[in-house]
């Protein structure tokens, strides 16, 4: 039972800490950030003190997030693979993770495949 208490604390206490890091670094970045308003250029997209032309807010085509999201998804991936490879080598029998890693690079190249097919790797 006295355990189950000291591993209240411990879940507790983390929650507790968490909770007062996110809202002290909030706090303490409003206590330190620049608060003049008088600038005129204060509002403007870019605060380097040349007008802009036209409207700043310029939209972008869906394929740059498509693709940008294509990249992200690869890319960490890529750290799993990792982290399988240092598994790999320390496993007694390696058929299981080998196996585990043949599946999910699988499912990584059906995606891969759906993706390549419905034209979102063509760059317009």
């Amino acid at each position: 039972m006295d355990q189950l208490w000291g591993n209240l604390w411990y879940v507790g206490g983390f929650a507790v800490a968490g909770t007062l890091f996110v809202f002290g670094t909030i706090g303490l970045a409003w206590l330190i950030s620049h608060r003049t308003r008088g600038d005129e250029h204060k509002g403007y997209p870019y605060e380097s003190g040349i007008d802009t032309f036209g409207d700043s807010h310029a939209r972008f085509g869906i394929s740059f997030y498509i693709y940008a999201l294509m990249f992200v998804a690869f890319d960490v991936e890529i750290v799993f693979i990792f982290l399988w490879a240092l598994i790999f080598s320390a496993a007694t029998d390696p058929l299981v993770p080998f196996v585990s890693m043949l599946i999910f690079v699988a499912v990584l190249m059906l995606g891969l495949a759906y993706a390549w097919r419905k034209g979102v790797l063509s760059w317009r």
